[in-house]
């Protein structure tokens, strides 16, 4: 009767150790969870950030006086513009 109270024993320790790794393991893993999820916030932020600040480096003046400033160039005379080129806009 002792020694199956021994080994009864034995395997309540070895089954309480598991529990508690288990547990701790868990705990790690979600605080790693946490701590990703923390840098997806932060992305999604940045992304949003960029995204505006793209849009206001496309808008129609800021490349109009990129190309004028810059590149030298102007918008040529209407007389210029073909008649089929007018009309296909």
């Amino acid at each position: 009767m002792f020694r199956v109270n021994l080994v009864l024993l034995f395997v309540v320790v070895i089954c309480a150790l598991a529990v508690v790794t288990a547990q701790h393991r868990g705990r790690k893993l979600f605080q790693a969870l946490e701590a990703e999820q923390e840098k997806v916030r932060q992305l999604d932020i940045e992304f949003g950030q960029l995204q505006i600040e793209m849009s206001t480096w496309a808008t129609h003046p800021r490349i109009e006086k990129t190309a004028r400033e810059r590149l030298h160039m102007v918008l040529p005379p209407v007389a210029a513009v073909p008649a089929a080129a007018a009309g296909a806009h």
